[in-house]
Parts: structure tokens; sequence; C-alpha cells
């Protein structure tokens, strides 16, 4: 069931699943269709790349050992591109050595063939979740990113002071400005950025992170 999203299902949950056999492709897309999933399915690592992919919260059903690019290289591949995608992993060729690999680089879970069908599901729907809150995260970040870009040098300059707890007479010794011209700057950064009080602003900077330095 390979496919394009449409934009009215962005909110959509989708499975992404990438295993070289036909058979368990076709087990996962009726069990996961059957709890009213999603499926995509891909028989390589270069398929799935071929394909566009929905905006919405997904998650990535891979098998370890395939022909040519294997589970644990694409997981690398994921990590160092900008196609985040919480993995979990399947292998009838599991070891100690693989499980502990894919863990540290971030896998949900590393199933065992064959396993349980409620293990997937549980672990599908801890991924789907991880990601539904990464992407608001990252929609936050995106709006507060454009808010901070449409501040002025000097508002940012007098915004990078207020979060780091100057005062408005430190703030002006430092850049050589009036108190007055300090004052202006603050207010016009406060509603900018849509903050409602000083502990909000420096919320939100804390959310700008390395954007803001």
């Amino acid at each position: 069931m390979n496919g394009i999203a449409h934009a009215g299902e962005a909110d959509q949950p989708v499975v992404f699943v990438i295993d070289d056999d036909a058979s368990v492709r076709d087990a996962l897309e009726d069990l996961l269709g059957s709890v009213g999933l999603e499926p995509k399915t891909f028989a390589t690592c270069q398929d799935f790349l071929r394909q566009a992919r929905g905006e919405g919260p997904c998650c990535l059903v891979l098998d370890i050992r395939m022909p040519g690019m294997s589970g644990l290289e694409f997981q690398t591949q994921l990590a160092n591109s900008d196609l985040a995608c919480p993995v979990i992993f399947i292998t009838a060729h599991g070891d100690v050595q693989m499980c502990a690999r894919a863990m540290k680089a971030g896998a949900i879970d590393f199933l065992t063939k064959p396993f349980r069908d409620q293990d997937l599901l549980d672990a599908i729907q801890r991924a789907i979740q991880i990601d539904r809150v990464r992407r608001q995260e990252a929609a936050i970040v995106a709006r507060l990113r454009g808010l901070y870009a449409a501040l002025n040098e000097g508002e940012r300059e007098v915004m990078k002071l207020v979060v780091a707890g100057r005062l408005n007479k430190q703030i002006a010794t430092e850049l050589g400005l009036s108190e007055i011209t300090v004052k202006v700057r603050r207010g016009q950064v406060m509603r900018k950025m849509d903050a409602q009080s000083l502990p909000d602003l420096v919320r939100l900077a804390e959310k700008l992170g390395a954007f803001l330095a």
C-alpha cells in the first residue's frame, strides 16, 4: 500500500514498513489496517527514499537484514538527514550486539521474529506519540523563529540581555543607550515575541536555544 499522503491527512499517523519479505509486508499491512493504522510498505530502503512522505506523525518498522543497505545502516542515514522518524526494528536474526547498537542509536524497540502482534502495536503507539510530540515542539520552535526574525538588530540585542537577567539600566550602559530607548525596545520585544511576562520571554528564549545565540 505505497502512496503519497494528501494534505488533508496531515494528522493521520502513518506506519512505514521496510522488509524484503513480501509475506511479512502483507501480514503487517493486514495487522495495521485491522486497528485503523495506515501502513505504507516497501521492499527496500531505497524504495522508501524514493517515495514522498506525509507530514503527519509516523514511525518506521524496519527489518535488520536486507539486501543492499541494512536496517542499522539505514537508521544511521536517517539520523544524519531531515527524515526524522522513530524506528522499531524487527528481525529473525538479531543478537545482543545488534540490539544494543540499535537502541543506543535511538530505536524505540527491537523485536525478534516471531513476535506478538500486541508487542509491535504497543511499540508503534509509543513511537507515534513520540513523533507527534516532536512535531508539535518543532512547530512551536518554527513559529518562535519567525517571531524572532521579525525583531530588528537593536531589539535582538536587548532581548538577549533581558533574558540573561540584566536590568534596564545595565542594558543601557552595556549598549550605550538611554534607559528610555531600552524600555521602548524591551516593550517591542515583548509584543513581537507575544510574551506576556519576563518569565514567559525567558521560556521562549530557551525554546529558541542555539538559534538565539
